[in-house]
């Protein structure tokens, strides 16, 4: 399928001028199902069988970072110890290497986010591709893959693809920018270093967890308040599900409050420019037996022939 020029520049026109856009009917209807059926699947699996590695080192940082969690993200203590794993299991597998800063100075991109959260009643799922290959065909999108090359540049690659559920009865998240923009001084840069793309399993209302933004935040080169206060202009990003909503790395942007019973679920899927390191190493996890099954830019995007060379 050819990509609609015109609906791409005015897709890019949109998220230059306000930070954000949205286009709707980008899945049909048995994508959508297909999607949502593998999704819910992944997501009541890792909730019986939660990662939580078991060969890892402990130290005596551990306490402060789990501190960090508990200030910054409504997690369980059972997520805290879970999340304690994973970074015990990555410290091993760096040879005990400590970081030159603090915890919480550290960029977003090396450090774990919690899988659970909302008192374990919001989820994410990572790794898509490596757990559900055959979802791939959403980064390649024509259309959505045309408006990341216009603005990201034509070698752009993936930042990152999970999917998230923002449980029922939920508050919404703190308002923030996308990695890596956290940890950089301000001013922040003139320019975005992510695009992120989100694909609605549901649809987004007022009242369901809709992503609000700020729309023209992307311009002040600043991080917003580290707040789920309302802010003024904000704007809920309601759309039917099988749209796709998109917004700039530098975009004031956060999850809305799910008033509702039902869970609001969703793909995120960021393109970086092709210099930027990814929030996710597609290529560590991923087996090459399905790789070779991908096409040649879903595995570009991925990261194959997008990293540096055995230089000998």
């Amino acid at each position: 399928m050819q990509h609609d020029a015109a609906l791409v520049a005015r897709v890019a026109d949109q998220l230059e001028r306000d930070g954000y856009a949205v286009m709707e009917g980008v899945m049909p209807a048995d994508m959508l199902e297909t999607y949502r059926q593998r999704i819910d699947a992944l997501m009541a699996d890792e909730r019986k069988r939660p990662y939580a590695p078991e060969d890892g080192t402990t130290s005596a940082e551990d306490e402060a970072i789990a501190d960090y969690y508990r200030r910054h993200y409504t997690v369980s203590e059972a997520e805290i110890g879970r999340i304690l794993a994973r970074v015990r299991h990555d410290r091993r597998r760096d040879l005990d290497t400590g970081w030159p800063v603090p915890y919480p100075k550290i960029a977003k991109s090396f450090i774990h986010l919690p899988t659970m959260f909302d008192q374990d009643r919001s989820q994410r799922v990572w790794q898509i591709p490596n757990k559900a290959p055959e979802l791939i065909g959403a980064a390649e999108h024509p259309q959505v893959l045309a408006v990341a090359r216009q603005l990201m540049g034509e070698d752009c690659t993936l930042h990152d693809y999970q999917a998230t559920s923002i449980g029922p009865g939920t508050v919404g998240g703190s308002w923030h920018v996308d990695a890596p923009l956290g940890q950089i001084p301000e001013p922040l840069p003139e320019f975005a270093l992510t695009l992120q793309t989100v694909w609605l399993l549901d649809d987004f209302t007022e009242h369901n967890g809709a992503t609000r933004v700020v729309p023209g935040s992307h311009r002040s080169r600043r991080s917003p308040p580290w707040s789920s206060d309302p802010l003024p202009d904000e704007v809920a990003l309601t759309a039917p599900a099988g749209s796709v909503a998109l917004w700039l790395s530098n975009t004031w942007h956060r999850s809305g409050p799910n008033n509702t019973d039902r869970p609001r679920r969703a793909l995120i899927i960021n393109y970086n420019r092709s210099w930027v390191r990814g929030f996710t190493d597609f290529t560590a996890t991923l087996d090459p037996e399905a790789a070779k099954r991908f096409s040649p830019t879903a595995r570009y995007l991925l990261g194959y022939g997008a990293r540096a060379p055995e230089r000998r």
